[in-house]
């Protein structure tokens, strides 16, 4: 077993309470960080960590703290970003859901490292659940003198809130996450200025993950250099995977990063391998935004070392060989998925969320949702696939905020390694109707169709 810094205690029963929690060593790192350290110490001790943001883009988290503006005397904020939306992510509902008092822990240390006095978890509408196991759990931490005015004697004040977003996956970025939390429209910001400068209010703010926060009190505990003593090279520590898909043992997983993709999927520990003991079609690593790839891509990088869990490791090739870990949602496909479904399927959703904004990602992804739409029911032209990728081309990297990219990255993924499939389906569209067409005609006879 590898070790385990976030889940160590998950599984100890009545730990979301918070008796339980405290008399496991609950909220030892706040006694810590307030009597012993005084806030630059804690951001160069998550500077030495190389603790990187969880939540998709994998920055530097105690280089983001050090950005904050302390000279403007404006009050500085903490924004616990909980919007967890990534279509095959799930592990920050997990920390949230049952050990929420290790999130308010993790809050008020980075608070007091950012002499932040008003902070805040945003929440995603769906997870309505959580928003009550979490209000719960800062009661309890006010009542017990954790959180308001004076905390342990110190003269540090912090008031913490949640706040329940209304369900939007654009609200996952930073910017739009701020617009939203002051009554507007969530909509991206463009950037400069910064958060760090003017983010909640036109005041500093960082806006961290939620299993990036709920790191921190280990890291106050242990030092930033034993956290980096974890994992490889730049990815150090240990990360949260929600794998889902046609694996023996979905679910969240805790690693240390740097352990070969073939021991996480294959491993009884772990995914146990593929369910039904079919062939292994297609991964997506990091949710749905990222790369999608084909076995030859999966298990080694391009240059054949072993593919590892880790953030370099993933991007080795880029796009055309490697992927991302992004937010950890391991997505595995056997030989029955059909890549032109999930793509459409993929897309349907990033149009459905785009706030519209920039012309191409509003014209743009409803543009690739209909062409999918008709590619996958049979109705598909053989210039589509073409057009497609022009599409999708002409969104990434022209839009304000990573939506744009996130949609047009799974469409050229798509393109690249599966691109048989799309042929497939716009050649022989009575063979589509059965909508388990390739349980029946495995890809093999498909190639052999296509070459004819």
């Amino acid at each position: 077993m590898g070790k385990k810094i976030l889940t160590e205690k998950i599984n100890i029963p009545g730990i979301r309470e918070y008796d339980v929690y405290r008399q496991n060593g609950g909220y030892k790192s706040v006694e810590k960080a307030l009597k012993e350290m005084t806030p630059e110490q804690l951001v160069e001790s998550v500077k030495a960590s190389g603790l990187r943001g969880r939540g998709g883009a994998g920055f530097p988290v105690g280089m983001k703290w050090s950005f904050i503006d302390k000279k403007s005397g404006k009050p500085r904020h903490l924004l616990v970003n909980a919007d967890e939306s990534e279509p095959g992510t799930f592990k920050d509902r997990y920390l949230m859901e049952f050990i929420p008092h290790l999130l308010i822990e993790g809050a008020i240390v980075s608070s007091f490292a950012l002499e932040a006095n008003l902070s805040y978890i945003y929440i995603r509408g769906e997870y309505m659940f959580v928003f009550k196991i979490l209000e719960k759990a800062i009661k309890e931490a006010y009542a017990n003198g954790w959180l308001g005015k004076n905390i342990l004697g110190t003269g540090y004040n912090l008031d913490l809130y949640v706040h329940c977003g209304a369900g939007a996956y654009i609200c996952g970025e930073e910017t739009a996450q701020i617009e939203s939390l002051e009554g507007k429209r969530g909509n991206p910001r463009i950037k400069p200025p910064f958060p760090a400068v003017s983010g909640l209010w036109n005041e500093p703010t960082v806006v961290n993950n939620v299993e990036s926060i709920a790191s921190i009190p280990w890291i106050t505990l242990n030092g930033g250099e034993e956290y980096a003593k974890i994992g490889i090279g730049r990815s150090t520590g240990t990360k949260l995977i929600s794998a889902s898909g046609h694996i023996k043992n979905p679910g969240v997983y805790e690693i240390e990063m740097g352990m070969t993709v073939d021991e996480f999927m294959n491993s009884d520990e772990y995914l146990g391998g593929m369910i039904d003991d079919r062939p292994l079609k297609a991964l997506i690593p990091g949710g749905s935004s990222v790369q999608i790839l084909p076995p030859q891509y999966i298990f080694k990088t391009a240059n054949g070392d072993d593919r590892l869990m880790s953030y370099e490791s993933w991007s080795d090739g880029g796009p055309v060989t490697g992927s991302s870990l992004g937010s950890g949602g391991f997505i595995v496909y056997n030989d029955t998925a059909c890549i032109v479904r999930n793509t459409w399927n993929l897309s349907r959703f990033y149009h459905h969320e785009s706030c519209g904004q920039c012309s191409p990602c509003r014209e743009g992804t409803g543009w690739m949702e209909k062409i999918l739409y008709r590619i996958e029911h049979g109705q598909g032209t053989e210039e589509d696939v073409d057009l497609l990728w022009d599409i999708q081309a002409n969104i990434e990297g022209n839009t304000i905020c990573p939506l744009g990219d996130a949609a047009a990255w799974p469409v050229a993924a798509a393109i690249r390694h599966f691109r048989e499939e799309f042929e497939y389906h716009i050649r022989f569209p009575e063979k589509i109707k059965n909508r388990n067409h390739f349980r029946e005609e495995p890809m093999e006879k498909v190639r052999q169709l296509l070459v004819k």
